[in-house]
């Protein structure tokens, strides 16, 4: 199934199935090594067939294979594994019919109001124009296709989720007595499904079956940008085992991560969100529609600080001398491209003096705080969600931390430190409700390619900001800001759209910075009429020294992380 690309010109292929099988959550075990450059360990996926959403997905299907005639190549399998057989070939080279690569349907399924609910996340719409169609068409054994690259896979195993103690709750049917792969999938089945009030019961859970014993090695191949799996005798995804455990380790070269050091001279590592987003540092289904939870156990050196996409403020816990864990969580369903990791000797930089208005604003927050009830009105899945509840619409500040190379620090004081309250409460002021229950402010290597990355409770920013005066780390960190919402909570369905975004946040700095520096409607529209300006003659220069086919936007196609334009 290998695809060569054009850098220049071809979309990032997308090649998990998500119309048949969807990741609802991931468990991963891992550790730094900075001596190999590598981050080993394992991630457990909880998964959720697709049955239910057959009758959305068969006309994108069905458009899927009517457009492309072509086999998608299953690469020769290593010697220790087992490639698929009883296949249909379509030529002399080992090919099937059910890995069709072919442009991704146009269908809109939105309703009336443009609102995309469960069942269309499970579509596997995406900017891509590869994609495989693995369900099953006759004989063959289901695949789970997830997307991947530069990884050295070692082993895939079913988990046992039975064996874990009190796991019998989750099973409805009295007839289900005997351990099987049935009684297996019914117990994931029930615990991804859990109301958003047992959330802290579901992450337990999560945690306890991950560390379940394997019950059978399943067959696995790689090529250059998928991992399949299957199990023989599994010829569809709901017969397909739920709960699946992947030995992996990544590649020193990964395109996910850059080894680097610091502005100390300080080792570290940091997921840069492209080329490949994150499929070099885990195996995963990477369209924005497959959105999933996930908790993270990372092991590092004693002296290296965890930053990671959280809603916790993690802290380490000294595993044996010389080494600490981490731990996260997040409970917002989001893409997993979203997930990000850095791992440095960062220093927490702190507020020299702190006043009492900042320490009232900025009480922590928690899910298990929540009443639930209906401020909003919200299309989104059920998860434990900000927007509906009570409390955290007057949290004008939300809890931050700022990190940053130990000779930056003082830096980080003078300007940074000064803005993050200003510019939350002027987010809030706008609109309202911070998506996110707690902020990490990183500044990140000096290799980092832009100014600012925004990610779920945390932001990497360069280091250039803190040399320009408060006015370009202000608009900078506020355009950051406003992605919590337009990019995370909001998403366009579809990667090439990532300008709707981007244009959100770039309006919505401008709103913010006038807010954060308290001006007159005079003094802010002026401010803005002349960054638009500036940005106009940018653009101009831009389209002069563009291609004509990089000036031409696709019709989008939009919808959510957890909620939708």
């Amino acid at each position: 199934m290998d695809i060569q690309l054009d850098p220049a010109g071809d979309d990032l292929p997308l090649m998990a199935n998500t119309s048949h099988i969807l990741v609802k959550h991931y468990v991963l075990d891992l550790d730094v090594d900075f001596e190999s450059q590598v981050i080993e360990g394992t991630i457990v996926l909880f998964l959720e067939d697709g049955n239910r959403f057959k009758k959305q997905n068969s006309s994108i299907e069905e458009a899927c294979q009517s457009k492309s005639n072509k086999a998608c190549k299953f690469g020769m399998p290593e010697p220790c594994h087992v490639p698929v057989t009883n296949a249909r070939t379509f030529s002399s080279e080992m090919e099937y019919d059910d890995f069709a690569i072919c442009s991704k349907g146009e269908k809109d399924t939105s309703d009336k109001d443009g609102n995309h609910d469960n069942q269309e996340h499970a579509s596997g719409i995406s900017s891509s124009k590869y994609c495989c169609d693995t369900g099953n068409h006759g004989s063959e054994d289901f695949l789970l296709v997830l997307d991947c690259c530069d990884l050295s896979v070692l082993k895939v195993e079913e988990v046992d989720v039975a064996a874990v103690p009190g796991m019998e709750k989750f099973t409805r049917s009295p007839k289900l007595t005997v351990v099987s792969e049935e009684l297996r999938n019914q117990i994931v089945r029930e615990l991804v499904t859990l109301p958003a009030n047992r959330w802290r019961e579901q992450l337990d859970y999560y945690a306890r079956c991950s560390q379940a014993p394997g019950c059978g090695e399943l067959l696995f191949d790689t090529d250059t940008w998928s991992l399949q799996i299957r199990k023989t005798g599994a010829q569809t995804a709901t017969d397909f085992p739920h709960a699946i455990r992947i030995w992996y380790k990544t590649k020193p070269e990964g395109r996910s991560v850059t080894w680097t050091s610091d502005q100390s001279g300080r080792p570290c590592v940091y997921t840069v969100g492209s080329p490949v987003n994150n499929r070099a540092l885990f195996p995963c289904q990477e369209p924005p529609v497959a959105m999933s939870t996930w908790q993270a156990t990372v092991r590092a050196a004693a002296s290296f600080v965890v930053l990671m996409s959280g809603e916790n403020s993690a802290k380490p816990t000294q595993l044996w001398e010389g080494c600490s864990s981490w731990y996260y969580y997040v409970t917002m369903p989001m893409p997993a491209s979203t997930f990000t990791i850095a791992v440095g000797c960062w220093t927490e930089v702190k507020m020299e003096t702190c006043s009492s208005a900042d320490l009232a604003t900025e009480r922590p927050f928690s899910p298990s705080e929540a009443d639930f009830r209906h401020v909003g009105v919200c299309s989104h899945m059920e998860y434990p969600c900000r927007f509906q509840n009570a409390s955290a619409t007057t949290q004008e500040i939300i809890p931050h931390r700022v990190f940053a190379p130990v000779c930056l620090t003082g830096a980080c004081q003078e300007t940074l430190m000064q803005l993050i309250p200003p510019c939350l409460s002027a987010a809030h002021s706008v609109l309202g409700t911070h998506p996110f229950s707690r902020l990490d402010v990183l500044i990140v290597p000096a290799n980092f390619p832009s100014l600012g990355m925004a990610s779920p409770h945390i932001t990497f920013l360069s280091q250039s900001i803190l040399t320009g005066g408060s006015h370009l780390c202000g608009t900078r960190l506020c355009h950051e800001i406003a992605h919590a919402w337009f990019g995370l909570a909001l998403g366009a369905r579809d990667w090439t759209e990532e300008w709707l975004s981007e244009g959100f946040a770039s309006h919505l700095e401008d709103v913010f910075w006038a807010a954060a520096q308290q001006l007159t409607p005079h003094e802010a529209r002026e401010q803005q009429e002349l960054r638009a300006c500036l940005r106009w003659r940018r653009l101009q220069d831009e389209m002069q020294s563009s291609p004509e086919e990089m000036q031409v936007l696709r019709f989008p196609h939009v919808g959510g992380c957890s909620g939708n334009f």
